[in-house]
């Protein structure tokens, strides 16, 4: 019979690391939190080989004692936790596991030099082994470093990616820190190369911008949003500025970068009639909240968080992001696609002869008598549709326009192009306008504001229920979320331990088979923690009714119409992409128009 033990500290630490430290990418998310948690101002890091080989962080921070060097590298011991209400805790890290768990899978270098000593100390410790201990020359604040992780372990190293794997994710942890202290400067080098280099204190915009992307900038729309105690900030891209995955969603609370699924279903639940299901919204969303509000020790990486009122934070991220996009999604990912401005072209110009040759030719025809054959010239014919094709654009000469006109941000309608596009002259530029688009994104709110969504959703009951078998935790996901699915028209209840009965489905989709209906509300709410697919059915239906209802592709407007259209847009809310996320309209600036005929 196997006997109980206690296990040795160094195997202790090795479990231990195994759920810290899973690659490089882990150990750097712990020492740059510590550099942060220690009041860094500035932090460097270095990584050679996707930090497989090495890694490296420098940070101005407070510093450590040679006494308090030593007991960092004991298990559970830290200094941000001068009580025990773990419950309050601010910083970002807080158990006192990571430094002893890297160390006994890696060799391990500490050097620190508190504020206002005279000298540094640094302690080498080999897969949990110290093996030098001695002073250290460096300025004020700590540096640490990792090589050869995994080292005296294949069975773990073998397990580690490629270089550029392992960069990728480096590159991905410190973006999100970065993102998290704008007020801290963040230099990352790969090898010999600066990846990165962002200056402390440079706003939250202009940092999120520099990480994500710059021209998250110019189209997105900023939030700055509270609700009781809490707070939402950040950037939330327009629904036309979009990706096919969504790795470019940074979610954070308190400060603390997270990966959690009921802010994701948040997220994708607030752009749900605004987007294609399978693109995704570009965003940085930060949310703060009293610490008591929200229980970081979940995860043994801290990437998960659970609150204690988990609807009313969804409800709070989907209204606020809405909100924040009412105000500015009439507006479209503007800046024209470098593709599409290649394409355009210049017509070839004739190269002119020098000065000194066209003084001796000009005007006198050199070219020696030709005797040809000709058939005689064709009269011109207008009106053959094979020698001349009608043209795809059409122009009509417009009213008088208000001088207020010109203040229009969608301008004034000057032609339509293939029946398809509107061609309108605004103040700053040339708006193209889908007009199929644009005019499906209106009618879908008319619907909604008619009342028509509450239309859609109302429940049609079955004329026999039906009995759906399902497993024991998936029923009891549904029957939480049962009061929810009410609100959609679905009424179902529980029939047993292992089975749901389906009482009413809405009256969109009453020809639905309820038992897939089920599943796949089932795998949402198992993925996400929300039925978000029921709404998007329903949303659905709503988009295919307004693309029935629409303007057509190919149908001749009338200047007025033209003009009608824009105006409706420029009062409509998400009037700037249609129901799929594509934009309605692309302005060319002045700028970009100048640059076509080469007088910029």
């Amino acid at each position: 019979m196997p006997t109980i033990r206690r296990l040795p500290d160094n195997l202790v630490n090795r479990i231990a690391a195994g759920e810290v430290v899973e690659r490089p990418s882990s150990a750097l998310k712990e020492l740059v939190e510590n550099a942060i948690d220690a009041g860094a101002t500035r932090i460097a890091v270095k990584l050679v080989e996707g930090g497989l080989t090495s890694l490296e962080v420098t940070d101005d921070g407070c510093g450590m004692t040679p006494d308090e060097m030593a007991l960092a590298l004991e298990r559970h011991a830290t200094s941000k936790l001068p009580d025990e209400a773990i419950e309050q805790v601010s910083t970002l890290g807080f158990r006192g596991e990571a430094l002893p768990s890297i160390a006994s899978v890696a060799r391990f270098t500490l050097e620190s030099r508190p504020q206002g000593a005279e000298q540094g100390w640094k302690r080498v410790v080999d897969h949990g082994e110290l093996v030098a201990e001695g002073p250290a020359a460096l300025p004020p604040g700590t540096r640490v470093r990792v090589e050869n992780l995994f080292a005296k372990i294949p069975a773990r190293r073998k397990f580690l990616r490629t270089p550029r794997s392992e960069y990728a994710a480096c590159l991905d942890v410190v973006k999100r820190l970065a993102m998290a202290r704008p007020d801290v400067a963040i230099t990352l080098d790969h090898g010999e190369r600066r990846i990165l280099g962002l200056q402390g204190g440079e706003g939250l915009a202009n940092r999120v911008a520099r990480v994500v992307a710059r021209e998250l900038k110019d189209n997105g729309v900023a939030i700055d949003l509270e609700r009781g105690t809490m707070r939402l900030t950040g950037i939330a891209g327009l629904p036309t500025y979009n990706r096919g995955i969504a790795d470019h969603q940074y979610l954070f609370v308190n400060g603390r970068p997270v990966k959690d699924r009921l802010l994701t279903g948040a997220v994708r639940g607030a752009y749900a009639d605004m987007l294609a299901r399978d693109r995704h919204a570009v965003l940085a969303l930060f949310l703060d909240m009293p610490p008591e509000e929200v229980d970081v020790n979940v995860h043994p990486a801290k990437t998960e968080v659970r609150f204690r009122d988990a609807q009313g934070v969804r409800g709070f991220i989907v209204s606020g992001l809405r909100q924040a996009l009412a105000t500015g999604d009439k507006r479209s990912a503007q800046t024209p696609d470098a593709g599409a401005m290649a394409r355009w072209q210049a017509e070839p110009v004739r190269p002119e002869p020098s000065p000194a040759l066209r003084s001796i030719f000009e005007g006198r025809d050199w070219s020696a008598p030709q005797q040809r054959v000709s058939e005689p010239s064709a009269a011109w014919r207008a009106e053959d549709a094979d020698t001349m094709a009608a043209p795809l654009g059409r122009a009509e000469e417009a009213a008088p326009v208000a001088a207020e006109a010109r203040e229009y941000p969608l301008g004034i309608a000057r032609g339509q192009v293939a029946n398809t596009y509107i061609v309108a002259e605004a103040q700053d530029g040339l708006v193209l306008v889908d007009q199929h688009a644009a005019h499906e994104r209106l009618v879908l709110e008319r619907l909604k504001a008619a009342g028509a969504e509450e239309a859609v959703k109302r429940s049609q009951a079955l004329l026999i229920p039906e009995v759906v078998e399902m497993e024991e935790t998936s029923c009891d996901r549904l029957e939480e979320a049962a009061e929810t699915l009410a609100q959609h028209g679905l009424v179902i209840e529980r029939f047993g331990p292992s089975a749901m009965l389906v009482r009413s489905l809405p009256h969109a989709i009453a020809r639905t088979d309820p038992e897939k209906l089920l599943r796949d509300i089932d795998d949402d709410l198992a993925l996400n923690g929300e039925a978000l697919l029921l709404g998007e059915k329903l949303d659905l239906v709503l988009a295919t009714m307004a693309c029935h209802g629409s303007v057509r592709a190919g149908r001749t407007l009338r200047v007025d119409e033209m003009n009608a259209l824009l105006r409706e847009m420029e009062r409509t809310p998400r009037s700037g992409q249609c129901n799929h996320g594509r934009p309605t309209w692309v302005k060319l600036s002045m700028e970009d128009v100048e640059k076509l005929f080469g007088r910029h």
